[in-house]
């Protein structure tokens, strides 16, 4: 899988060139990387650990809590997205990309090292949810710092194209984790749940260990340098942000519902088609989410560079309001069990029309906010938001039915969870051409500083 190439562009002003194609493939590279070891852990709790850490006697309840476990996850984000969203408004953004990037390796790794529900009975699934809420905090604060270094290193009539590299690196991760995963649920079922689950989590490794070697030679951005010698740091960003501009934070949290469309996609789709009611495979399953990464891969900047263009309102707009359409096509695909009617539905909702959203969000929400409380409003806004995202796969586990075959009412659940990011993006104000240090700025008669004016 290769790494995709910014183009050259210019620089802004205070820092060397080529600077935003270093940070975008940095941020790409860590995204991959990063999100990897979180989405290893979604196929694994779908396929594997109902079988390994659960009570196999009932089925149904053994998927219901391995489900939850992936879900626990996005309930720790927003404790850690306090933590390092503070940290990281007060001691710059490429500390807190080297520190999640390194506690996301460890945390993976120690999954794959974890004893069976066999081997040590309820402390099994214990351990596994300890090491889940590791996961959780770091991947808090990996987005919001990546952003934040993409954006504020970025040329201003470029934003949305070169932040996008963030979530363009999330897809990678995520292509990269079903790619693992199609050998190993390919593997005879008693080495599959004997040692071959834990292939993919040692591999985190060397995640951390090349991780750690891109990010540590990544220079601060300018916006904060500027920040630090004019200003200063905010001693309390969480104090700032909440009081100056707590109606962008709302609006996030509200944006960030919508990546309930990649969790329940990515996890109770897989766990529906791979049922006994619908009887498709897994690897047939896993090659459905690898491909639909793929188009992911190309239309996320596509969709980014359009809003360079016309907005990020409207592009994201049809993400959001597109998906909620997409996913009731792609589920009921799913229910009549015809692959190939489920490949072509699950590329056009997932590698398409949700990458209008995805594609555009870190721009977006970044733009809200200045740059003294920048990760902190991105960190805290999304983590709520991706909390209740993470834990869609439990309520669509339940409202399925005891059979787990009601794909309509999962997929009504998942359409209500996209109005409210349409109603954010309807009330949020445009500012694609405002300069990035005016962004999120206040003027003289408490409006937000607005421009026409694109620097370069």
């Amino acid at each position: 899988m290769s790494v995709p190439n910014p183009p050259r562009d210019a620089s802004p002003p205070g820092q060397p060139p080529g600077q935003p194609k270093k940070a975008a493939t940095a941020a790409w590279i860590g995204s991959a990387l990063e999100y990897y070891d979180f989405f290893i852990y979604g196929s694994a709790a779908a396929l594997i650990f109902p079988e390994v850490f659960f009570d196999d006697s009932d089925p149904a309840t053994a998927t219901l809590l391995s489900l939850a476990t992936f879900g626990v996850a996005y309930a720790a984000r927003p404790v850690g997205a306090l933590f390092l969203g503070h940290y990281g408004d007060r001691v710059g953004r490429k500390k807190i990309m080297v520190f999640t990037l390194m506690l996301m390796g460890l945390s993976t790794f120690l999954i794959g090292c974890l004893p069976t529900r066999d081997q040590v009975g309820t402390l099994a699934p214990v351990l596994l949810v300890l090491c889940r809420v590791l996961q959780g905090i770091s991947a808090a604060g990996e987005q919001a710092s990546a952003n934040s270094m993409t954006l504020e290193h970025a040329p201003s009539h470029r934003r949305g194209f070169f932040t996008s590299f963030t979530l363009s690196g999330t897809q990678g991760g995520q292509l990269l984790a079903t790619l693992v995963f199609i050998p190993v649920a390919a593997m005879p079922e008693e080495q599959l749940l004997s040692w071959g689950w834990r292939v993919p989590f040692w591999m985190s490794v060397a995640v951390a260990v090349v991780g750690y070697v891109i990010r540590r030679k990544l220079d601060e951005t300018p916006a904060f340098e500027q920040q630090t010698a004019t200003e200063g740091v905010v001693k309390l960003p969480l104090v700032v942000l909440l009081r100056e501009h707590w109606a962008d934070v709302l609006r996030v949290v509200a944006g960030a519902l919508v990546a309930s469309v990649s969790t329940i996609f990515t996890v109770w789709a897989l766990a529906y088609a791979t049922s006994d009611s619908v009887g498709m495979s897994r690897t047939s399953m896993l090659w459905v989410a690898a491909l639909a990464n793929v188009v992911a891969l190309a239309a996320i900047p596509l969709w980014a560079t359009l809003s360079d263009r016309i907005g990020r309102r409207p592009v994201y707009l049809v993400g959001a309001a597109g998906s909620a359409v997409a996913m009731f096509a792609y589920l009921w695909a799913v229910s009549t069990g015809n692959f190939a009617l489920t490949m072509l539905l699950g590329i056009t909702a997932f590698g398409v029309v949700y990458s209008a959203a995805n594609g555009v969000w870190p721009s977006f929400y970044g733009e809200m906010f200045p740059t003294r409380v920048r990760l902190s409003g991105v960190a805290i806004g999304t983590q709520i938001g991706f909390a209740v995202a993470g834990f869609a796969v439990t309520f669509a586990a339940q409202i399925a039915g005891p059979d787990g075959d009601d794909w309509t009412a999962v997929a009504l659940f998942t359409a209500a969870l996209c109005v409210p990011p349409v109603i954010a993006a309807l009330s949020a104000r445009e500012t694609h051409r405002v300069p990035t240090e005016l962004l999120g700025e206040r003027t003289a008669d408490g409006g937000v500083a607005r421009s026409e004016k694109v620097t370069a």
